[in-house]
């Protein structure tokens, strides 16, 4: 079964060109690591300040595929880089970086 996945998060304004840069090319190792813990179709849209992903997953336990992926190296390192260019949104839980959204309506 697929589910669709949507977060959000602020991005601070003085670092804003600096993740737009990163996110130029995301490192491979990283995308790799995404890739086989099941995420796929990755998108992260900007309006103003505010970041919005969407990601579908295709596995039965998202909250381990999570684990995989902050296991590794390489992705910790890239947080490293990232979380300093990005604002926590008020209500997001204490441990996680992103907002996660409740789906309201989808159409295929």
């Amino acid at each position: 079964m697929t589910r669709r996945i949507a977060m959000t998060i602020g991005v601070r304004e003085e670092k804003l060109d600096e993740y737009l840069r990163l996110h130029e090319v995301v490192w491979p190792d990283v995308t790799a690591r995404l890739t086989e813990a099941g995420i796929r179709n990755y998108t992260i849209f900007r309006h103003g300040l505010t970041l919005f992903s969407y990601f579908e997953f295709d596995g039965d336990d998202l909250e381990g595929a999570f684990a995989f992926i902050a296991e590794d190296p390489v992705t910790q390192e890239w947080w490293k880089l990232t979380d300093a260019c990005q604002v926590r949104v008020e209500g997001t839980p204490d441990g996680e970086q992103w907002l996660a959204l409740d789906e309201v309506w989808h159409l295929d």
